[in-house]
């Protein structure tokens, strides 16, 4: 069975491509991160998932239009606070009616594999949008492979971002605080 693996980043695709193969499923990989910021991280990170790719031996598709970062900051700017969930949402959705357009059955995301990310929000918000496009979305913590992940990358060679991506989770990794009123 074909699923759409939504990926932020190579280093957060290894473990839950690794589980996904072993459970038998035929991974196709999706880029669409609006939210990275600036241009040139974009870029790292899109070329290092590309060479994730050729070394995994699979399938991917790209959206690379960099246009859709101002769709994104239209949206975010006044929710800076919540700006993680309407993120989420963004780009579960794109993954959704992509897998709904190539008639794939279900999808997730590698935000699952994240410690710093907010697994509970991202299920909800997966659940309602596979629902809503009818596209199971499977819920897989993947989190207990993140330090595994982020190894493996290493090895690779893979290039390792040092934050989020968006302009504000660049901010706040650098300022330590900000107040956003």
């Amino acid at each position: 069975m074909q699923i759409l693996l939504h990926a932020c980043c190579s280093n957060c695709a290894i473990y839950p491509v690794e589980v996904l193969k072993n459970k038998g499923f035929e991974i196709i990989l999706f880029w669409y991160n609006p939210n990275i910021h600036p241009f040139s991280e974009y870029k790292l990170r899109l070329e290092s998932l590309k060479k994730f790719q050729q070394l995994a031996n699979i399938n991917a598709i790209y959206d690379e239009d960099y246009r859709e970062f101002y769709k994104f900051l239209r949206i975010i700017v006044g929710r800076e606070k919540e700006r993680c969930l309407v993120c989420y949402k963004m780009r579960l959705e794109k993954t959704a009616e992509q897998a709904k357009q190539l008639s794939i059955e279900s999808f997730t995301t590698t935000l699952l594999v994240s410690p710093y990310q907010n697994f509970d929000k991202i299920v909800e918000i997966g659940s309602e949008t596979g629902k809503y496009f009818g596209i199971n979305f499977i819920v897989e913590d993947f989190r207990e492979g993140f330090r595994k992940s982020m190894f493996s990358a290493k090895q690779l060679n893979l290039y390792r971002q040092k934050y989020c991506g968006c302009i504000y989770s660049e901010a706040e990794r650098y300022l330590k605080t900000i107040n956003y009123e």
